[in-house]
């Protein structure tokens, strides 16, 4: 090949009496920035990756676990149990520690703990309602005590007497019982005309039958004060 003319790939050969400089290693070159190139998205992707934020709305990819579990879990440091004893055994001082935390509550009055029926606005003025006033139903045992201890003498005219004094409660029981339905009927639906209130009134009659001393929760109010 003559000097001056190039080749067929486009290259002009030196011309005689031309040192040329030190080689260029073209795959370096070329290597380097098709590297860099590739190793940019990647890199950009991951970063990426890391962070974007799981949606709200987007399935976890895992069950719930249950509540009882998951108390379990975040009490134990959420470290799962190496076997079934373990899981059982753990299971088994959560529930000791809830039913701990509602007899405290059931004696505090904290409603954070209390059991799910006696939870709510609705429960909390029922229980409020009954203790602030007297009820017959409250002094049934006592007096049925003494009624049966006077049944038991031989003497025809203390059994007349125990029987029409166990007639006598029963009646004044229920006099007093229809009395405390309607009037916390009422106050139900003046104070909570959009709240559930199924079941209250026979909390509230369940709750009579108790002694004032004995009920649980206990008695937030005196007697007399009003709700």
């Amino acid at each position: 090949m003559k000097a001056g003319e190039t080749d067929r790939c486009g290259i002009v050969p030196l011309r005689a009496g031309v040192h040329a400089p030190y080689p260029v290693p073209l795959g370096f070159v070329f290597r380097s920035r098709s590297s860099k190139e590739e190793k940019a998205p990647t890199d950009k992707v991951q970063v990426d990756l890391s962070k974007a934020s799981r949606d709200p709305q987007a399935p976890k990819g895992r069950p719930t676990p249950k509540r009882a579990v998951a108390q379990s879990q975040r009490r134990n440091g959420a470290v799962a149990p190496s076997n079934r004893k373990e899981a059982m055994k753990r299971q088994r001082e959560a529930r000791r520690a809830d039913l701990a935390r509602q007899r405290e509550a059931l004696a505090s009055g904290d409603e954070r703990y209390l059991p799910a029926r006696d939870k709510g606005p609705v429960r909390r003025f029922v229980r409020d309602f009954v203790d602030s006033r007297f009820c017959v139903a409250e002094f049934f045992l006592p007096l049925a005590v003494v009624i049966l201890v006077l049944s038991m003498i031989r003497m025809s005219n203390i059994q007349n007497i125990a029987l029409l004094l166990w007639l006598g409660v029963i009646v004044m029981i229920v006099i007093d019982s229809i009395g405390l339905v309607v009037r916390l009927k009422k106050q139900l639906n003046e104070r909570f005309p959009n709240e559930p209130k199924r079941g209250a009134v026979a909390y509230g009659l369940m709750r009579t039958l108790q002694m004032r001393r004995l009920r649980l929760p206990k008695p937030q109010v005196k007697r007399g004060d009003r709700p």
